[in-house]
């Protein structure tokens, strides 16, 4: 079967065939399908849904990113052990993909040319670093699923928070405080993520292997929420801070879940298309309505995306 070489903003050509070919026991399908319901779980964390109605504080965001700087470093530094594991090497990617290097310009814009003297590791972060390194260190395959969980999120998902975080705290439009979530070596989400689709399929691995790595990613999306938890907790230490990019919060709804704007845009995706427009209406009265509606269409086109495509 022939097959059309198409550029991916990357400067590595895939074959057009991948988006045809796919098939129920290819990797990135059996990801996608075990990792469906920890991954709703994950969205559905207390924190991330405050955190996409731009109800974020400027302090747990830079917790945040301490925490993403350490699981990067050491994803990464594992990554570059492993790089020519034939199991793995076909997704190496640095320069597209290292986030480590932009989270340390982001902490340093946040903290000061002293940051690593005032950052440090977190109790839950730090369990999900010790996975990492037992990982790259036992078996490195299972980087396989790290990779992915990572790296896919934030090419999908991560581009609305990072909007989100934007408008919510104030940073610049220049982009300080944000580069983690800009990928300047790739051009194309969406055709870098086929690609890395791709290339995960054509790794020469036996079912057990693939089970293994979907598991993998089930237990990495178990340490971010973990992560998450943490952040949630600290939050309710800190005070209040005036937060006007967000829409009111399920307790100034007086309890009423319909009135609150992610549970109108899930009705809208399920298929509740008359009472999404009905809600959809009325967030739009809120002064801030048309950007974060606009913003949780994207949340939950991006997170379709990372299944479908």
């Amino acid at each position: 079967m022939a097959t059309e070489k198409v550029g991916n903003g990357t400067g590595v050509a895939y074959d057009k065939k991948e988006e045809d070919d796919v098939r129920p026991d290819d990797l990135s399908e059996l990801l996608a399908a075990g990792t469906k319901d920890i991954h709703e779980k994950a969205e559905n964390n207390q924190f991330v849904k405050d955190f996409l109605r731009g109800r974020i504080r400027k302090e747990l965001f830079k917790l945040g990113a301490v925490a993403l700087y350490f699981t990067y470093t050491a994803l990464e530094e594992e990554i570059e052990k492993n790089k020519d594991h034939p199991q793995f090497a076909p997704l190496y990617f640095p320069t597209e993909l290292h986030r480590h290097e932009a989270l340390a310009r982001d902490l340093e814009y946040f903290y000061g040319p002293d940051w690593q003297n005032v950052v440090s590791c977190s109790p839950a972060a730090q369990h999900y670093v010790d996975r990492i390194h037992e990982v790259g260190q036992s078996d490195p395959v299972l980087l396989v699923a790290h990779s992915y969980t990572r790296y896919m999120g934030d090419l999908s998902g991560g581009q609305v928070l990072k909007k989100v975080a934007q408008r919510a705290l104030k940073l610049p439009a220049t982009g300080e405080g944000l580069e983690f979530y800009h990928f300047e070596g790739i051009h194309s989400a969406k055709a870098f993520k086929q690609l890395y689709r791709s290339r995960m399929n054509e790794l020469d691995l036996d079912a057990a292997t693939k089970e293994k790595i979907v598991q993998e990613a089930v237990h990495a999306f178990h340490f971010n929420i973990e992560v998450f938890e943490e952040m949630e907790e600290i939050g309710k230490t800190l005070k209040d801070e005036v937060m006007d990019a967000g829409m009111p919060a399920h307790g100034a709804m007086d309890g009423d879940i319909n009135k609150c704007p992610y549970y109108a845009a899930k009705m809208a995706a399920s298929g509740g298309s008359a009472y999404a427009c009905q809600m959809a209406m009325s967030v739009l009265r809120h002064p801030t309505g048309q950007v974060l509606l606009a913003a949780w269409v994207a949340a939950l086109a991006g997170l379709a995306a990372w299944y479908l495509m």
